[in-house]
């Protein structure tokens, strides 16, 4: 059995660098079947965004994809380190880069949240 759990969790930002797109209105509905992780995300600058992720002891490897509110396409690769805050809560701390374009990297922190 999985250490963590992500079927149904909401996630939202709470940290993001520069060159990263999302903001802190976007948010990410995270569902998992084994060691498959998948999450649809929308809101603020992103239109619709979908992330598939492997889940590995306190790791997940992302690949992503996003429309922004700008109608760019991007798409990234990601590894974020899984950790619980003190509220027993997930959170993410992804290092991620765009996979086109001027390849640019950066960190982003996620929290889980119930859903609004």
């Amino acid at each position: 059995m999985a250490k963590f759990n992500f079927n149904n969790k909401v996630f939202y930002l709470l940290e993001n660098s520069e060159s990263g797109k999302v903001n802190s209105e976007t948010v990410f509905n995270y569902q998992q079947k084994g060691n498959i992780v998948t999450a649809d995300y929308a809101g603020g600058t992103i239109k619709y965004g979908k992330i598939i992720a492997t889940l590995h002891d306190d790791f997940l490897n992302m690949i992503y994809q996003c429309v922004t509110s700008e109608n760019e396409l991007k798409a990234g690769k990601a590894v974020a380190k899984i950790s619980l805050t003190k509220e027993k809560k997930i959170l993410l701390k992804l290092n991620w880069q765009w996979v086109s374009g001027n390849m640019e990297k950066g960190v982003s922190e996620y929290i889980e949240s119930k859903k609004k």
